[in-house]
């Protein structure tokens, strides 16, 4: 089974959803399940993660809704506040769903660089695996060697990174990048998304060669077995289409052995996501 491991729904809000500028007019506009169904079943996909762009009880709410309603939805990447000291009320809330699989936060975003290593908010992480939930690490290339400390703090955590770290593919930078991606892979209860490529590089411009030094780092890093397709649909958008953003990866992954596809393509996420 085919599996869209990332992937958001929103009723665009101008204000709640303020890091859509003026340069994002594509995605300036409501995404929800029915828009995204048809895409994946024209492009044989059976479900997909969604996963929070807002930092709220309301988006899990939101999420949950749209899970119940729709079948190919096949798990939720949700939020809550760690640093909080009813963090473990509030997993406990949400075990009851089974949809529910696990959280993030928007850690890109912090001015604290390595806000991540708080003592509240590791406090808070240290108890996800106690309800079987996973963490998505949306981080930046300045965060990675946080990041890798992070991790090594719960070696039991199933963690898994979000775009690759949103390397800075347009500038064609790779060295540091490369250093530090190697060096959190050493962690084996990480994995990584291959999903927000085409985003990272020259919307208009890109070529499918300018992500070849990207890929070739995360599968020598993590391996095929640690990998998951996402889109980053609607975000994708921003740089092409589904398709096109889809045909990266096939082309790239043709190569694999059929059953390192299925791994990548819908296997790990299904492991990974307990689907």
């Amino acid at each position: 089974m085919k599996i869209d491991a990332h992937q958001h729904f929103w009723k665009y809000n101008p204000v709640r959803d303020g890091w859509i500028d003026a340069s994002m007019p594509a995605i300036q506009r409501d995404f929800l399940p029915p828009d995204l169904h048809l895409v994946l079943k024209e492009n044989g996909i059976a479900g997909c993660i969604v996963v929070q762009s807002d930092q709220s009880k309301e988006e899990n709410d939101f999420q949950l809704a749209n899970a119940k309603e729709y079948d190919f939805i096949k798990g939720i990447v949700g939020w809550v506040d760690f640093r909080l000291a009813d963090v473990e009320e509030q997993l406990v809330y949400y075990k009851q769903f089974n949809k529910m699989k696990g959280f993030r936060h928007l850690l890109q975003g912090e001015p604290q660089r390595d806000f991540m290593l708080q003592p509240e908010f590791r406090q808070g992480v240290s108890l996800l695996k106690k309800y079987n939930f996973t963490y998505d690490l949306l981080v930046l290339p300045d965060q990675l060697g946080y990041t890798e400390k992070f991790v090594s703090l719960f070696p039991d955590q199933p963690f898994v990174l979000d775009h690759l770290a949103k390397p800075l593919i347009k500038s064609k930078q790779l060295t540091e990048w490369k250093e530090a991606i190697a060096s959190l892979a050493m962690h084996e209860n990480v994995s990584c998304k291959i999903s927000g490529m085409i985003t990272e590089a020259d919307w208009n411009n890109w070529h499918p060669s300018d992500f070849i030094p990207y890929l070739d780092v995360i599968v020598e890093s993590f391996g095929t077995k640690r990998i998951l397709f996402g889109s980053d649909w609607p975000v994708c958008l921003l740089a092409g289409s589904y398709e096109k953003m889809l045909a990266v990866v096939k082309d790239y992954f043709s190569t694999f052995s059929k059953n390192e596809q299925q791994l990548f393509f819908g296997g790990n996420a299904i492991q990974f996501y307990n689907l």
